[in-house]
């Protein structure tokens, strides 16, 4: 929940520099796909803990390019939605179902424990509060992620037609002023704004 101080957003830069850290940790395919699913579709941890790989593949058992959020996985009633895959998050998932195909089954969750098992929300926030306190990102947290994610696609949805209901309906939001409370302000593009008014 979104009260008192805002997770910090977590720079590109930094989303590099997180990615390479994590590809030298004991489960890296698993922890990089952990990361992707916070900064790239925007996830919670209790939607990261309830995903199974039938939310994220078609009916051969091949990733697709979208990710199915239901109800149940997901924040109250009608925060279930479609998230299309981006590339990368995508190309992780891939990667962690070859090194797992015995375990990538449908109903079997994708982010695991090392006893094999699924990861619970608290596991789940408790891994992101480890990892960015080792790499000394203070103020970030597991909602880091989806806060960069939510304001990079309120930033750039106007470039593709879009409106902030779009940006709305890929959080799981259920109103336009909880989306807007996610979203950091710049001052630059405020600057530019008003210039061409």
């Amino acid at each position: 929940m979104m009260q008192g101080k805002q997770a910090k957003m977590v720079s590109p830069t930094q989303e590099r520099a997180i990615l390479g850290y994590l590809a030298t940790t004991r489960y890296p395919a698993r922890d990089q796909v952990m990361l992707l699913l916070s900064m790239k579709a925007g996830l919670r941890a209790k939607e990261m803990a309830s995903l199974t790989w039938a939310m994220v593949t078609d009916a051969a058992g091949q990733v697709a390019e979208v990710l199915h959020v239901p109800n149940r996985a997901s924040k109250g009633k009608t925060g279930g939605r479609t998230i299309p895959l981006h590339p990368d998050l995508q190309a992780a998932l891939v990667l962690l179902q070859t090194a797992r195909a015995d375990m990538a089954t449908p109903e079997r969750p994708i982010l695991f424990s090392e006893r094999g098992g699924g990861l619970s929300r608290a596991t789940v926030r408790l891994w992101f509060h480890r990892l960015y306190t080792s790499l000394k990102m203070d103020g970030c947290s597991s909602h880091s992620g989806r806060r960069t994610f939510i304001t990079r696609a309120a930033r750039r949805v106007s470039q593709v037609g879009g409106s902030l209901r779009d940006v709305q309906e890929l959080a799981g939001h259920t109103s336009l002023a909880m989306t807007q409370r996610y979203i950091e302000g710049d001052t630059e593009a405020k600057r530019k704004l008003v210039a061409l008014l």
